[in-house]
């Protein structure tokens, strides 16, 4: 099945849920991600699929520590993709102004509390503000986004499908983006401290996007 512009949308508002901290909105969500996936393409929906299974088979509270585990603890799982190219630096703080005025450009302004670069905020971006600039952003950090792939993937992380699926919905790697990978799994992203501090809050989206 060829993958429609309405496919990526679809699997881009899945995979934000799947993204975000697992609470009772996903879990409420769960059947409506079941209908959804089985109607993608399987690039896209059979790793969608293969988490839910495993999300319903641990259970809301097994999951939500799970990703807690994964995505707090580890700097290497980070889902802020400005991260791995920036760091904690003073650069990052730029990289981010830049995802603001893009939401911003399309209406949508984002809680002081909140940083734009989550993958679960640039997918629900793309999904239902501006697919175009979304994919865009996704695309200038897409070694950012193969690299998490590639990490969780490693340790066996429940959420590598969803990655696989995320991954699937762009352009293939090209030589310069595998570079980058390489050189970022080689050397990590830089580490000049500016007082980023880690942000994990139970609600993703930016205000004005429904959820």
């Amino acid at each position: 099945m060829t993958i429609t512009d309405t496919h990526r949308i679809l699997a881009w508002q899945a995979q934000s849920l799947l993204m975000s901290y697992p609470d009772q909105h996903l879990t409420a969500q769960l059947p409506l991600l079941r209908r959804v996936s089985a109607a993608l393409p399987s690039v896209l929906g059979a790793p969608l699929q293969a988490f839910l299974d495993h999300a319903e088979a641990i259970g809301p509270v097994d999951l939500a520590a799970d990703y807690v585990a994964t995505f707090d603890h580890h700097k290497r799982f980070s889902p802020y993709l400005t991260y791995f190219s920036y760091g904690d630096t003073r650069k990052r703080g730029v990289a981010l102004l830049r995802f603001k005025h893009t939401y911003r450009a399309a209406g949508l302004v984002l809680r002081d509390d909140e940083l734009p670069d989550h993958l679960a905020v640039v997918l629900e971006f793309a999904a239902t503000a501006d697919a175009k600039a979304g994919t865009q952003l996704l695309i200038e950090h897409r070694a950012g986004v193969e690299l998490l792939r590639l990490g969780l993937r490693e340790a066996g992380s429940a959420w590598t499908p969803v990655l696989d699926s995320v991954s699937a919905t762009l352009p293939a790697l090209g030589r310069n983006e595998h570079d980058a990978v390489a050189r970022l799994a080689a050397q990590g992203p830089p580490e000049e401290e500016v007082g980023l501090a880690p942000f994990t809050p139970s609600d993703y989206m930016p205000q004005g996007v429904a959820r």
